[in-house]
């Protein structure tokens, strides 16, 4: 997301006083992190979630407050996608993370494959 001008400072005490508290109540919930351009506008928000059910409950049930919260702070409505977290040296896994089956769109480089 990108911040307006002049709101750094306000999206920071936001966070930290009611968004991140949001967050920790909600079930499921493991981890936040938040990454700045540094001296930009930019910012991304990367939350870590025990199950994509509880990610999806969270998006369903406390996002649309936090979209709220944050409205007049931000240039436009931020993006947000889905992961699945495929590897870590951070976290601790009980074993390996699961890749999901490549798309069936993909089309094979040239010399790769046969194409």
């Amino acid at each position: 997301m990108q911040l307006k001008p002049n709101k750094s400072s306000d999206f920071h005490q936001l966070f930290e006083k009611k968004l991140l508290p949001v967050l920790r109540k909600q079930k499921g919930f493991k981890d936040e992190m938040l990454f700045e351009v540094a001296g930009g506008p930019e910012v991304m928000a990367i939350s870590i979630w025990e199950s994509r059910e509880h990610a999806e409950d969270y998006a369903r049930d406390a996002y649309p407050a936090v979209l709220e919260d944050i409205e007049g702070m931000i240039e436009k409505t931020p993006a947000v996608k889905t992961y699945l977290l495929a590897y870590s040296t951070f976290h601790k896994w009980r074993g390996p993370a699961m890749f999901p089956a490549q798309s069936p769109n993909m089309t094979p480089a040239p010399g790769v494959g046969g194409g």
